[in-house]
């Protein structure tokens, strides 16, 4: 993938745009949290604490494969702070369910991401 591929944007005005946009592809008392990772500067970081009281949080990295397509790779899953099997049917519905969220926060994004 050539340069000419990636995001036009520089990664501090993406991680903004990012945590502008997300909240729109969640549910509404969700709360997201975008960060770019300390040791990779290409990747981006999403912390989501579920709503309802449930205590879920779940932890996603994110990389641009090019402007427009990126890799969503789930990272973990917390209930009330302390890590989770994530294998149960729940939970996997709502990591599919953020996975895609998250996608479509992407395609929302590819009117600044790609020229």
């Amino acid at each position: 993938m050539s340069k000419l591929d990636m995001p036009t944007l520089n990664q501090t005005e993406l991680i903004a745009m990012w945590q502008k946009t997300l909240p729109e592809y969640l549910n509404e008392t969700d709360q997201a949290k975008v960060m770019q990772d300390a040791s990779n500067s290409k990747l981006i970081r999403i912390h989501i604490d579920s709503a309802g009281r449930s205590f879920y949080s779940f932890e996603f990295n994110v990389m641009y494969l090019d402007s427009r397509e990126v890799n969503v790779d789930f990272q973990i899953a917390y209930v009330d702070h302390k890590p989770v099997d994530e294998q149960t049917e729940q939970l996997q519905e709502l990591i599919k369910d953020y996975v895609r969220h998250i996608h479509e926060c992407a395609q929302a994004l590819q009117k600044f991401t790609h020229s």
